[in-house]
Formats: structure tokens, C-alpha cells, sequence
């Protein structure tokens, strides 16, 4: 199963994808989106769009963890993000990607097994679980990587409960 983790914003969105093979993972790719400061909001969206489009296309995944927004003192960012989350749900859900959502403490307590770790944290468990000789970098991918990993985390207990219904 391949799974595309979402850490959804307007300037930069970060991705990430995995395959989960009997609790065995692989990271094919990771990186960002990243859209131009100065540009109008709907341009930007349209360019988060389709970039996210042509990694649905490329990768096929099979499902996605998209990050849900925190609750932000910036009123203005939080709706530009709220902006971008809607963009990428519509653009997965029109591509047939089954999709689901966690909070950012969610996430990183699945990860960390703290739901506060900070943003260097996160990256070296993402890090020292898939193996990696390097932390992802930029952090956005690092945080869309454990988006994923936290998708994949639950699949064994789902796919047992469906198992016995």
C-alpha cells in the first residue's frame, strides 16, 4: 500500500510517500511544494494543486494522512492554510485517494511517543524508523513523513477489525 502524508500551507506544503508492506516500509519520496511569495492566493492554490496532482499521478497512492491545522494566533495564516488543506482534500478525494486526517500532537506522539517533540525531534525519529543516513529536510517533509508513518502505524488494527466483522 502506498501512502501519501500531507503538511498542508501556502508558501510551502510538505509531502511525503511510503509503501507499507506487512509492517515493512520504504520511503519512495519526500520534498515540497512550494509556492512564490507576491503571487495571488488563487494562483498559488492552483500551483499547490497541480504539482499535488502530478505526485498522485506519479506515486498512485493508495491513501493519505493529511496534516489537520492547528490553531494558529494569525488569523491570516490560518485561513491561507485552511485555504491550502481544502485544495489538496478536494484535488485527493477527485483522484479516488482515500484520505485521512490527525492532529499535529497526534502525529507526533504516534512518531515521538510525545505530542509536544519538537520539530528536530520529529525529524531524527523519522530519521532513526525508516533508516535513513540523514534527517529529512526541510522539516514541512519531515512532518508530512510522520504524517504517513502515522498512517501506517494504525493499518494493522483497522485491518484486523475488518477482519472480524
Amino acid at each position: 500500500m502506498k501512502i501519501i502524508g500531507i503538511d498542508p500551507g501556502t508558501a510551502t506544503t510538505g509531502f511525503g510517500v511510503i509503501e507499507f508492506e506487512r509492517g515493512h516500509i520504504k520511503l519512495l519520496d519526500y520534498g515540497c511544494i512550494e509556492t512564490k511569495a507576491g503571487l495571488p492566493p488563487h494562483v498559488r492554490l492552483q500551483q499547490i494543486a497541480e504539482d499535488l496532482e502530478y505526485l498522485v499521478k506519479k506515486w498512485k497512492p493508495d491513501e493519505a494522512a493529511v496534516e489537520e491545522i492547528f490553531f494558529s494566533k494569525n488569523v491570516k495564516t490560518a485561513i491561507s492554510v485552511a485555504q491550502a488543506r481544502g485544495v489538496i482534500l478536494e484535488r485527493l478525494s477527485s483522484k479516488g485517494v482515500q484520505i485521512s486526517e490527525y492532529k499535529p500532537n497526534e502525529i507526533k506522539e504516534t512518531v515521538c511517543g510525545d505530542g509536544a517533540a519538537d520539530k528536530k525531534s520529529l525529524q531524527k525519529m523519522v530519521q532513526l524508523l525508516l533508516k535513513l543516513e540523514k534527517k529529512p529536510h526541510p522539516d514541512d517533509a519531515a512532518d508530512a513523513i510522520a504524517a504517513a508513518l502515522c498512517h501506517a502505524s494504525r493499518i494493522p488494527l483497522r485491518e484486523a477489525i475488518k477482519n472480524q466483522e
